[in-house]
């Protein structure tokens, strides 16, 4: 191209010899400006250096020549210098943010949030999975989760106030003070009942109770038992207190109703209750081990499938644990006092209470009101069927409890009631207490 640019100006040149020099100089600088525009316009799709430098030079004037063709002129050549180059990537309009989008929709949650888990939780619980976060450019809840909380701009970046390092663990000392109230009123209890007769041994009985109840209620309103706000259904404390009442005067009374009475006071287990009222300290320990855990736990995994495969062993473990201890505990309890040890029934109800405060204490507490309220049902009506069978015609109304008494004795009730009851109810804490959105805030918790 160099040589051609060349070749015509001596061309123009050679074809007239007898111009004068500003003709030649003229139609040179009409090619050189033709070749200059070209020259800009081939510059953005990479053309040596040699073309450019040699259209730089070339003077850009109107021809005077006689039958030359007209060159575009400055102004004619303005509108390829603005065009855009071929080779400039072509700015377009913004790809939409769908992380911006789901942002918006939960423009609360992540303002109010105080970690990216709660944000987690709170998206799983919206039935956004690790599947569902692909489609907005991660691989999980919880990267999703860390980049919202990121996203989002906060009123000021005080730092907080350091904490009181004094005030935790005085609350640490008072739920764990409260956890062994209600065993030694209990054991306080059960001495005063095992030291009187008559009359003062039905009242000792009926303060001791009440003392134990109190103290329990105190207990379940600290500490890692502790309910949320406005959680518990009603009934719930109504069926607990008689499934506890059951474990300690039912089955005396179911024998004494199978032997055609009561005709007077039936005894009472009081090794099971003492047993209980002592469990409830390693109740206590072991859902702080939970909570402690499953959190740990939440802040290391990143799905929730990692998550609630490393916490279901977690709640097994921690309530074989429990089992154990109360296991331990019937046993010591029954030694002291002379009393048989009832490991299946009252190891059932000890369980199955448990599994249902845990799942009350995380914010389900609808179940498990449902399933003591059935198994308290179940009880009551093991204990009606007895006496109505002593009507006239009705004899085949006792025989279910009583084939059942005889084969694994008045303990086979509330066994046969509650085991199934709290495997129901382990089954739903297995679906439950494994999810994010359970330990997005402390137990108890508003």
């Amino acid at each position: 191209m160099v040589e051609g640019v060349h070749g015509e100006a001596f061309g123009a040149a050679g074809g007239d010899p007898r111009g004068d020099s500003g003709t030649a100089e003229d139609a040179n600088g009409a090619q050189g400006g033709d070749h200059g525009a070209r020259g800009e316009q081939h510059g953005s799709r990479g053309v040596s250096r040699a073309e450019t430098s040699v259209d730089s030079t070339a003077p850009v004037r109107a021809p005077r020549s006689h039958g030359a063709p007209s060159a575009p002129s400055a102004t004619s050549a303005a509108p390829a210098e603005s065009a855009t180059p071929v080779g400039r990537p072509v700015a377009r309009r913004g790809a939409v943010d769908p992380v911006k989008a789901l942002m918006h929709r939960h423009h609360d949650l992540c303002e109010q949030a105080v970690d990216p888990l709660e944000i987690a939780a709170a998206l799983e619980v919206h039935g956004l999975t690790d599947r569902a976060a692909a489609r907005f450019r991660h691989r999980d809840v919880f990267s999703l989760a860390e980049e919202m909380y990121a996203r989002v701009p906060r009123d000021g970046d005080r730092l907080p106030p350091p904490p009181n390092s004094s005030a935790p663990l005085r609350e640490h000392w008072a739920w764990a003070a409260f956890a062994l109230l209600p065993g030694v009123l209990c054991a306080a209890a059960v001495m005063g009942l095992r030291s009187t007769e008559g009359s003062p041994r039905l009242a000792v009985a009926a303060v001791g109770a009440l003392a134990v109840a109190l103290a329990l209620r105190m207990a379940l309103g600290r500490g890692p038992l502790r309910t949320p706000a406005r959680t518990t259904p009603t009934g719930n404390p109504v069926w607990t207190c008689w499934l506890l009442a059951y474990a300690v005067l039912g089955d005396g009374l179911l024998r004494a109703a199978l032997e055609g009475g009561p005709d007077g006071p039936w005894p009472m287990a009081t090794g099971s209750a003492l047993a209980l009222a002592l469990a409830f300290g390693p109740a206590v320990w072991c859902a702080r081990l939970f909570a402690t855990g499953a959190r740990r736990r939440l802040a290391a995994s990143r799905g929730l499938e990692e998550f609630a495969s490393s916490v279901t062993p977690l709640l097994l473990g921690l309530i074989g644990l429990f089992l154990s201890f109360l296991g331990a505990l019937l046993a010591l309890c029954g030694g002291l006092l002379g009393e048989p040890a009832p490991y299946a029934g009252t190891g059932s109800l000890g369980g199955l209470l448990l599994v249902a405060r845990l799942l009350t204490a995380h914010g389900f507490g609808r179940t498990p009101a449902v399933v003591l309220g059935i198994a308290a049902a179940a009880e009551a009506t093991a204990l009606a069927t007895v006496f109505a069978g002593r009507l006239p015609c009705c004899a085949f109304l006792a025989t279910p409890v009583e084939a059942l008494v005889d084969a694994g004795g008045a303990n086979a009730v509330p066994a046969l009631v509650c085991a199934p009851a709290a495997l129901i109810l382990l089954i739903h804490a297995i679906r439950t207490l494994t999810r994010a959105s359970a330990h997005a805030h402390p137990p108890g918790s508003p």
